[in-house]
């Protein structure tokens, strides 16, 4: 599907020249410059800048900013904390040690996430000082404000991810954490949630809640569940996120163990991981039809041989940021060069399918999804074979051990194959992330695989001049698409998108399912059970009457709400 080079309407164009563009660059430049940056040869070269100027992905922000640059910044989206030692100040992985840490991340651009649930809870002897604990909430007030004074790379402020243990014995005053308008902003908030956990609801069981094995109290299962559907009906957090099945599906379980997620949950990471992020532009390999059966019929088709040529082209770029990038810690370099973890997804999606005539959420609509996804992931593994032939394997690539994980072991037979021969240079290389300001800057594009929020709407967008007030529109809507909203999506058809989704990604899924205010409380509560039976890692609800829609009045700036 092709048209003029870059972003063609006014807010898209503004957007990206403010946040991607160094002082005098077009979008052409930062074309050229990503693509010589990540280049292996001049061939390599010219067919990368063709992909990009033509839109067909789009890296992640902070690789748009920051590769080719001079800029002291990094080019990774998604961290996650070393885990933080019991301890305020002594030993290594202290509070205060992994508090400076997140300050050189955020600082650089990075989002972060940690796993409080290794932090004594509130009144727990402190034999050493003869006082009591304040509990892993309190502490997470040290990082809040880390986060909120921290500008990243001079944009907004840094993003961070909560996450507690379900079974941590101060679990209810985590939920109740963030149910005011100004506590903990900086961060985002989910719940690890254990099968353990989801047996004793489903069964009406007592639970235990524990930390260093030891039995503070036992609650009730169901209560305790309810507390948290209730905050997630209310207040949108906390999320939550399926911890053992992270684990379980995880390519590298047999070398290291995630407790967290970064500050989206798309990306499960382990002590100092890191990801890098990029999405192929689906409606960018939308081509007409050759002759539409009726005036009714779709004008478009999707063009998946494309997309299989451009695959190995973008695995190869992006394992090169790799060897490029800047690092805020040395842990993060060392897990990086270890793993070298990349998540490719797509933005686009509601919109492209829908062009070609298959209505969000539809029985049409899941096959075709399923079709690009299974394309995307099979021909990423087989690219990633084919430059471990070339460059090596990653070193956290162990073969017995990698190729009896249950994903590697879901990939076709051909898949497999190369990797069992040549090794993988990348252990991970899907998730689907919310692709917020990029999908905008790609003329409003849907982000992720979200439906559509609203055919038109109004945006502030950051200009030369100052702040703008835009009205936009959807991209599909203005190629003459009408699609369906998300609020027009059903509760069960966003569950089957998100499970459908999830089968495809070897990482994980940044989903919201929009929810209304009218929806039966049993059946709100049923949405989390069926994205665990489903086999989603992680699962958020936004329900559009809850007190966080009321208090998120700050205007939508460059695609980024604040509030």
């Amino acid at each position: 599907m092709s048209s003029p080079v870059g972003p063609q309407t006014a807010p898209a164009l503004a957007t990206f020249t403010h946040k991607y563009c160094q002082r005098g660059e077009t979008y052409r430049d930062v074309c050229n410059r990503v693509a010589s940056a990540l280049s292996d040869s001049d061939a390599h070269y010219r067919s990368t800048r063709e992909v990009l100027l033509d839109q067909r992905f789009v890296p992640g922000g902070r690789i748009l900013s920051t590769v080719g640059t001079t800029k002291c910044t990094t080019p990774y989206n998604c961290f996650v904390s070393g885990a933080i030692a019991d301890s305020f100040v002594d030993g290594p992985g202290n509070i205060m040690q992994r508090a400076h840490e997140a300050a050189a991340t955020l600082r650089m651009g990075g989002g972060i996430g940690y796993d409080f649930s290794t932090l004594r809870p509130r009144g727990d002897k402190i034999a050493k000082l003869d006082s009591h604990s304040t509990g892993p909430i309190s502490f997470m007030e040290i990082f809040g404000a880390i986060g909120a004074c921290t500008s990243s790379t001079g944009e907004r402020r840094g993003a961070q991810m909560a996450i507690l243990r379900v079974d941590h014995p101060d679990i209810e005053e985590f939920i109740h954490a963030k149910q005011n308008p100004n506590r903990l902003t900086s961060f985002n908030l989910s719940i690890a949630i254990t099968d353990e956990f989801m047996q004793a609801v489903a069964e009406g069981d007592e639970f235990p809640l524990r930390f260093n094995g030891r039995v503070y109290r036992s609650v009730d299962a169901a209560a305790l569940w309810n507390s948290i559907m209730r905050s997630t009906w209310d207040w949108a957090e906390p999320g939550v996120v399926f911890i053992d099945r992270i684990n379980h599906w995880n390519n590298l379980s047999y070398c290291e163990t995630i407790a967290a997620t970064n500050p989206c949950s798309e990306q499960p990471l382990p002590p100092f991981g890191a990801c890098l992020l990029g999405a192929f532009n689906l409606v960018r390999y939308l081509k007409p039809r050759a002759a539409p059966a009726s005036l009714d019929s779709p004008r478009w088709t999707f063009d998946k041989e494309q997309l299989i040529a451009d695959i190995p082209l973008v695995v190869r770029s992006m394992d090169n940021v790799v060897d490029q990038a800047i690092y805020p810690i040395p842990g993060q370099q060392i897990s990086a060069e270890q793993t070298r973890r990349m998540g490719l997804g797509v933005m686009g999606l509601a919109n492209a399918l829908e062009a070609c005539g298959l209505p969000y959420g539809t029985d049409g609509f899941l096959a075709e999804m399923e079709v690009i996804l299974a394309t995307i992931k099979d021909h990423a593994y087989l690219a990633s074979a084919a430059l471990a032939k070339e460059k090596g394997p990653c070193p956290a690539y162990v073969p017995a051990s990698y190729l009896e994980r249950p994903f590697i072991k879901a990939l076709s037979p051909i898949v497999r194959a190369a990797i069992s021969e040549h090794g993988i240079r990348n252990s991970h290389l899907t998730t689907i992330a919310p692709t917020g300001t990029t999908s905008f800057c790609m003329d409003n594009v849907s982000s992720g695989i979200e439906p559509v929020w609203a055919p038109l709407s109004r945006r502030i967008v950051s200009t030369p001049s100052g702040p703008t007030e835009y009205e936009v529109q959807d991209y599909g809507t203005a190629i003459g698409v009408t699609p369906r909203t998300a609020m027009e999506v059903s509760a069960k058809e966003h569950i089957a998108v998100l499970a459908l989704a999830q089968r495809h990604v070897d990482s994980a899924i940044s989903k919201t399912c929009n929810v209304p205010s009218t929806m039966a409380w049993d059946d709100f509560k049923d949405l989390y059970i069926q994205a665990w039976k489903q086999g989603a890692k992680g699962c958020s609800t936004f329900q559009v009457g809850g007190k966080r829609a009321g208090i998120m009045t700050e205007a939508c700036i460059d695609g980024s709400c604040a509030a």
